[in-house]
């Protein structure tokens, strides 16, 4: 079938919900997603490194909200932006407020913020808040995602999903819309953005021994088939085009492919093992421009470099740019990380 009618879809801009229940942020788990992203930093692991940084426990890597996201966003996109085969993820943004450390009770929103069409194809922004119990916002997370039409795929690639799809995952439906659907909106109440920590020294580099212009050493970050099935382990996000060769191929992927958010999550380690502090991180923004495929022999390599872009004195913080390869292709289109420096 072709993609849903646009006119219906941009009628869902808005629709908003909260998740029941909320996101307990476990001591092990900070330590397993660190492992699966291979964020190396000891506040990460280490009670006693992040107490030496000011944290009140282990604090989680950037892109940790995506676990709660993973299952958050599922309800959106089986019942509100439906008539697809699948998604394709094309640019994330990451807004840390404050970091978010084990102990941590989250409460997400997910509010469908971006609805347009570009050169035919469809694309959908999802915003994530995640509120600690204190009822403040702590990490807000913006996805951009192109939906695939079934006449985009191999056919047969559905019920290949269907098969290898963990037991209590819904294969998206491609029935188009629901008669019954029923749109709810954010309620009119203001947000409050946690402060929590602005006070605090970031121990991060600092900013007087900087420039514009300085280079941050380049890092390899090898995957093999085994780290791509360990991400989806630990982050919920059991897509089967990263590590089922078929189910890829039949997606049009020339193999499988590394999650894109495994990919973003290698880049924020990569830049806070330079800066020294992972909290110091305020906005983290990418543009996924090619796929890192990841071979059954050999696996891949993703090469990390950097630069910095400018400097603000006043705020003592600066933007550095952030570039990934693999198999001599850009796979970040354009990333960008701010950072305050002590």
């Amino acid at each position: 079938m072709s993609s849903p009618d646009a006119p219906a879809i941009a009628d869902r801009l808005g629709h908003y919900y909260q998740v029941d229940g909320t996101y307990l942020v476990g001591r092990e788990k900070v330590r397993e997603y660190a492992r699966a992203v291979q964020d190396y930093h000891p506040v990460h692991r280490d009670e006693t490194a992040a107490a030496a940084l000011g944290y009140a426990g282990l604090v989680t890597p950037l892109t940790f909200t995506s676990i709660p996201a993973m299952t958050a966003n599922r309800q959106l996109l089986e019942t509100v932006v439906v008539g697809y085969e699948t998604y394709v993820q094309t640019e994330q943004v990451f807004e840390q407020h404050r970091p978010i450390v084990e102990g941590d009770e989250l409460t997400t929103d997910v509010e469908l913020t971006g609805v347009r069409r570009i050169a035919g194809r469809d694309m959908f922004t999802i915003t994530n808040t995640f509120t600690d119990a204190a009822g403040e916002t702590v990490h807000s997370m913006h996805t951009t995602v192109v939906g695939v039409s079934s006449d985009e795929v191999d056919s047969s690639m559905t019920e290949l999903a269907r098969s290898l799809m963990v037991h209590d995952v819904t294969v998206l439906s491609t029935d188009g819309f629901d008669a019954e659907y029923h749109k709810t909106v954010r309620p009119d109440v203001p947000q409050r953005i946690s402060t929590a920590g602005v006070d605090r020294t970031p121990g991060s580099l600092r900013f007087d021994d900087l420039a514009v212009g300085d280079v941050l050493p380049l890092r390899h970050a090898r995957l093999s088939r085994g780290d791509l099935v360990n991400y989806a382990g630990v982050s919920g996000d059991g897509n089967p085009i990263h590590w089922d060769e078929p189910i890829a191929k039949a997606a049009g992927l020339p193999d499988v492919i590394a999650h894109g958010m495994l990919t973003m999550g290698l880049g924020a380690g990569f830049v806070s093992a330079w800066s020294g502090d992972p909290g110091a991180v305020t906005r983290y923004s990418v543009r996924l421009s090619q796929v890192a495929v990841v071979p059954a022999l050999g696996g891949g390599d993703i090469e990390f470099s950097g630069k910095i872009k400018s400097l603000d004195p006043e705020t003592r913080s600066g933007v550095v740019i952030l570039v990934a390869k693999s198999g001599g292709r850009k796979i970040f289109g354009l990333a960008t990380m701010n950072i305050r420096f002590s």
